[in-house]
């Protein structure tokens, strides 16, 4: 299959259909929120291993709707220009913070009681649910004006928009085409996929597991986890407008590697603090984890791409998301060191 790769290459040019797969990424999103209830309903909100294994695969699906999503937004994002990332992403992060604040009003709400705490779940999901399929019809929208505007990563797209393009007929120019392939684009970005990759690592492997278990001494109460989320994701989200402005934008390969490296830090020091410090220093460390986080992935996603063809840029954007995901994966699972001697 490799050797042929050439052949392959003129097949499927600018015919991945990335609209199709990222409405249905979106689309998944909301069934599986919708899903969510529907488990809870069914089983009148009681435990046992039937809601447990549900709750899994549900949790599954949850990530192959981000796959199909992230990884056609930042590749198409990569193509139309690398700078559009840095909103995208920023998006990501409003988003985290946006259910981090609805999450605090369910909670307040409906505390008073377990029925109450279920209820407040619930609604969370209701409502995540209802702006879920609020924005189906304006990313529906929004890639038909990227079309229009375009973008031909996709004949989708054009499609969409109801224009024509050469990309269109099956007469494709081959200067288009030729380009690096993805394991060339591999070697020549594996520090940008490191970057990614050991970035998610750390930050999966401390949120949430770790604040769930580990969070040391505090006044809080059942609050505790969620403030320290909600500051993950608000200082998230106010890093990924950091780079935009470019004195303090890192763009040094080296050294956006070795910043990536150097988050490992934060591990020892998560571990310690829990056990010897107090809620100010675990706050001070999780709103810091979150800033660093999304600093350095819109930082690496808006240099990567630059100086490469179209058709690079959009696969190069696909594998960096592809390393990103494997950054959380490994971090989910890493996110199980931190019960060793926990006695179960």
């Amino acid at each position: 299959m490799l050797i042929i790769l050439d052949y392959y290459i003129y097949l499927f040019p600018a015919k991945i259909n990335t609209r199709l797969r990222i409405l249905a990424g979106y689309m998944l999103f909301f069934f599986n929120s919708l899903a969510v209830i529907l488990l809870d309903v069914s089983t009148s909100g009681g435990g046992g291993i039937q809601p447990f294994v549900g709750t899994c695969i549900i949790a599954a699906c949850f990530g192959v709707a981000n796959g199909h999503v992230q990884g056609g937004m930042t590749g198409d994002l990569s193509f139309m220009c690398p700078e559009f990332i840095q909103s995208f992403f920023a998006g990501v992060a409003a988003s985290g913070a946006i259910t981090s604040a609805l999450r605090f009003m369910t909670k307040a709400a409906f505390e008073s009681s377990q029925n109450g705490l279920r209820r407040g779940a619930m609604i969370f999901f209701s409502m995540s649910c209802f702006f879920e399929l609020l924005c189906l019809p304006i990313v529906i929208f929004y890639r038909s004006k990227a079309a229009s505007d375009g973008s031909l990563t996709v004949k989708a797209d054009l499609a969409a928009g109801g224009i024509k393009s050469p990309l269109n007929s099956m007469s494709i120019d081959p200067a288009y085409i030729e380009r690096l392939s993805t394991k060339q684009l591999l070697l020549q970005n594996i520090d940008y996929v490191m970057d990614l990759f050991l970035t998610y690592v750390v930050t999966i492997s401390i949120v949430p597991g770790f604040l769930a278990e580990d969070t040391g001494s505090h006044s809080m109460g059942s609050w505790y986890v969620i403030v320290l989320i909600a500051c993950s994701n608000a200082w998230d989200l106010i890093a990924t407008y950091i780079p935009l402005i470019e004195q303090i934008k890192l763009t040094s390969r080296k050294g956006l590697l070795l910043a990536a490296i150097s988050r490992f830090l934060l591990i020892p020091a998560f571990y310690y603090t829990a056990k010897y410090g107090d809620q100010g220093w675990m706050i001070l460390l999780t709103s810091f984890l979150g800033l660093s986080s999304g600093y350095l992935t819109v930082c690496v996603l808006t240099e990567a791409p630059k100086g490469y063809k179209g058709p690079e840029q959009n696969a190069l954007g696909n594998l960096l998301v592809l390393s990103l995901l494997g950054g959380i994966f490994w971090g989910a699972v890493l996110d199980w060191l931190w019960l060793i001697g926990k006695g179960w």
